[in-house]
This record gives C-alpha cells, structure tokens and sequence, in this order.
C-alpha cells in the first residue's frame, strides 16, 4: 500500500473510524476506551518498573488520537506529537484533543531529529506492506535519543479472538499480522534492544472477575495484543 492510497483508505473511516472498530470489538463487551486505557496503563507499569518517566511521546499512526489523553494522563508527557498518513484522521485527532502540548501531523510534515525520549505505536504495523516496514521503524528510530524507548503493539495473530474481531473490521480486512517473534527481529534489526514481550487483554467482559490475573500471566502468548518494549541503543 502506497502513502497516496493508505491515505484515501483511512480518510474514508476517519468520520466512522469509531462505529466501525465499535462493531468490531462489541464481542468482547468493551469500548476502544477500555483497550486504549489498558495498553497506556500497561506501559505506565513497565516504565515505572525501569525507572523512566519520559517527557516527550511520538504517537506513530495516532489515527483519530485515542491514546493521547492517556498518554498525558498515565505517563504524565509534557509534550506530543502524533503522525499519521490520514489528514481527516488527524483532523478529528486535533478536535478530540486541542492542548497546546500536543501537534498532530501527517508523515512527511514531521521531520525525525533523534529528540523524543518515548514512541508508542498501537495497531499500525499490520496496516503496513512488507516491503515498507523496515522504513517506518527506521522513521521511528530516527525521532528517537539514544537510550529512548519504543513501544509497539499488535494485534496477537495467535489468539483465535483477535483474528475473529479483525474479520469483524472493514480496515482490518487486508492486514498481515505479525507474529512477537517477528516484531522482535524487526525491532533489533533497526537497532533496538528489546527489554520485554508482554501480552495484554486475555479475559471478556464476561469473564471480567479473572483480569487480577493478566499481570501474572502477561508472559504468556494468550492476550489479544501484545506489546514489545525496547530501548534505541
């Protein structure tokens, strides 16, 4: 998928990008809130657990800004920048969070400077061709200091629910999954340590008395996401 059509693609759903991934996830009884929050509150965990509280975030592939009240709120950022190939999607983004701390751009308008010491990615690189995916890591290690962190999440190609709840998405319909082994060769590949593989999001709303669980079993390949946290060395 070339920019020009990834961008045509996704500012036809940036209006119903919401009712759409609504439909989607319906079966697990939540809101894209409960997953937004999560993913953010996870992370909060693991930075904590490093002893880093970074001030500056890069959202790749922010879409319509989901993640940024979190990431100010959870995190405590001082500052963001979110990116995204789709102009409407960035509009809606802009309108949904109107701080002075956040700037909300298209690809080729941010121009990586080795600065931000937190990126954090949800949901994108499925979205992304083969043949395009070690440029945008490379854009993303290029936004990054040394010593930076990144963290990426995906879609878990190994749970049967996640690939149910994809079928389920219009924008979904021609993704290729990554594997967390293949997210992790990716990320070392473009000069990445990789510090942790966690999973998240193993239990429906329905069965919403087992979650105390997910941080014990965070470990293991159950969740419907999964996050990959590394560090630019």
């Amino acid at each position: 998928m070339s920019e020009t059509r990834a961008e045509h693609q996704f500012d036809g759903y940036a209006a119903q990008y919401d009712a759409a991934l609504a439909e989607g996830i319906s079966v697990s009884g939540e809101d894209k809130t409960y997953f937004a929050r999560g993913r953010i509150a996870w992370l909060a965990h693991c930075l904590r657990k490093l002893a880093e509280r970074p001030q500056s975030a890069l959202d790749f592939g922010c879409g319509t800004g989901s993640a940024v009240p979190f990431l100010f709120e959870l995190i405590g950022v001082g500052s963001l920048i979110g990116v995204d190939v789709s102009q409407q999607s960035l509009e809606v983004a802009q309108q949904a969070n109107p701080s002075a701390r956040a700037a909300f751009l298209q690809f080729h308008e941010y121009h990586p400077a080795e600065r931000i010491d937190l990126a954090f990615c949800n949901g994108v690189f499925h979205h992304i061709p083969l043949d395009e995916r070690a440029k945008a890591v490379d854009y993303i290690h290029r936004s990054i200091r040394r010593g930076g962190l990144f963290a990426l999440w995906e879609n878990n190609p190994w749970n049967p629910g996640t690939k149910y709840v994809m079928s389920r998405i219009p924008f979904d319909k021609d993704a290729i999954t990554l594997t967390p082994p293949e997210t992790r060769r990716m990320l070392e590949g473009a000069g990445f340590e990789v510090l942790s593989t966690s999973f998240l999001f193993i239990f429906p709303r329905a069965l919403s008395w087992f979650r105390s669980l997910e941080p014990r079993l965070s470990s293991l390949p159950l969740g419907a996401q999964y996050q990959v946290l590394c560090r630019k060395v």
